[in-house]
């Protein structure tokens, strides 16, 4: 253990994206189970709307995660087989997958190495008569360059779908994550920004859209679930599409309620711990995130910084011995070129979207959550200081 002693302890252990739950939502989640409606009800109507209204969106479904999201939005902008999607390498698998389930070929195109979103230059050499749509990513709630890509999908007439995972609180020029291509699609899986466990949400301008999200979120039932057993006495329905079982149960939106009350109490403290990684970690030999854009807001959902291969240790060893320290860290992400599953499948390899390998290969994401002190921020601070020093941190 080269003399060292872990900073915190196994029963001080720091969860890496450990969400923020109070009272409030415990309390909500009890009285849906007293009223006997835990399925999808009247407080998915409720947080459905207050979402939007946060949002500023015409429209909104709630839905069973991001990824039934993003599969949605995609059939109900008519994508399927013959189609090409090109989206990021630098993303959760979830991003691809929503793709490949809608039946489109999805196409890579490499990251810009300094924001870590999707290059619209890679983008433009990556269409082909066959390219149907884009699906850009907001990463670690940082937003894309919105104008390039708008630019490009009005040139080839191109459907966007925003994958806005990490992007609750994100805006660009006055806009909001999720109004600016056809559909927006957002998670509140637990170590998001805003959670209900499991969850998510397609916004956009279009009702035709969002009715048709709800209604292949429900089996592809003619009408919303809740309203087939409300007061006004049982309804009949129609099987009216090829559905899914993608709906938000109400035990659900009742944690997203209160956390959506919340959402930029929360904000403003990861800018506080955000602000403080900035000054404390500049020594190191880390490539912090670059500064926010101009006129933009960040979401702040990760903060993740690149391990410089000089320093002498690799980041999986880091990653190792932050853990050893009793830190929780991240990896976002391995690039999609990466896994065995799409190199065989696509015949993808990490040489063809070097910045996006290369980042895969560096980045440690350091936790973020409201519910990190500043004493647990410094205990951060001080492990990877040591995990990244020659003699290593505690073994």
């Amino acid at each position: 253990m080269n003399g060292r002693v872990p900073r915190r302890p196994p029963e001080r252990f720091l969860v890496f994206g450990a969400p923020w739950i109070t009272d409030a939502e415990i309390d909500e989640v009890v009285d849906s189970m007293r009223a006997a409606w835990l399925g999808t009800g009247p407080k998915v109507a409720r947080f459905e709307e207050e979402f939007r209204a946060y949002q500023g969106a015409p429209h909104a479904a709630a839905v069973s995660s991001c990824t039934a999201a993003l599969h949605l939005a995609l059939l109900a902008l008519g994508i399927g087989p013959g189609d090409e999607v090109i989206t990021t390498p630098l993303t959760f698998c979830a991003t691809v997958n929503a793709i490949i389930h809608s039946g489109a070929t999805p196409v890579l195109a490499d990251i810009d190495p300094v924001t870590l979103t999707i290059d619209p230059d890679a983008v433009e050499a990556a269409i082909t008569p066959r390219t149907a749509a884009l699906l850009p990513v907001h990463f670690a709630g940082r937003p894309y360059d919105v104008e390039a890509i708008a630019r490009i999908a009005a040139r080839h007439s191109l459907a966007v779908v925003e994958d806005c995972a990490h992007a609750v609180e994100t805006e660009h020029r006055g806009g909001r994550a999720g109004s600016f291509g056809d559909a927006g699609c957002f998670s509140f899986y637990a170590t998001k920004n805003l959670t209900t466990g499991e969850g998510g949400m397609v916004v956009s301008r279009s009702a035709d859209l969002i009715a048709d999200v709800k209604v292949r979120a429900l089996h592809g039932l003619s009408a919303d679930a809740w309203h087939r057993f409300s007061d006004d006495g049982y309804r009949h329905y129609e099987v009216v599409a090829l559905g899914f079982k993608y709906n938000m149960m109400d035990l659900q939106a009742a944690i997203g309620l209160h956390q959506l009350r919340r959402i930029e109490q929360g904000w403003v403290r990861r800018q506080e711990l955000w602000d403080g990684y900035i000054r404390d970690l500049a020594d190191l030999p880390l490539r912090l995130p670059a500064p926010p854009e101009p006129d933009t807001r960040h979401g702040l959902h990760l903060f993740t910084v690149e391990v410089d291969p000089a320093c002498g240790v690799a980041r999986d060893e880091v990653l190792a011995r932050m853990t050893r320290e009793g830190i929780g860290v991240g990896v976002h992400y391995l690039s999609l070129t990466e896994h065995v599953y799409y190199r065989t499948a696509f015949g993808w390899s990490p040489e063809a979207t070097p910045h996006a390998t290369q980042a895969g290969r560096r980045t440690v994401s350091l936790p973020l959550s409201p519910r990190v002190t500043d004493a647990d921020r410094a205990d951060v601070v001080e492990a990877l200081r040591r995990s990244l020093a020659p003699g290593g941190a505690a073994g």
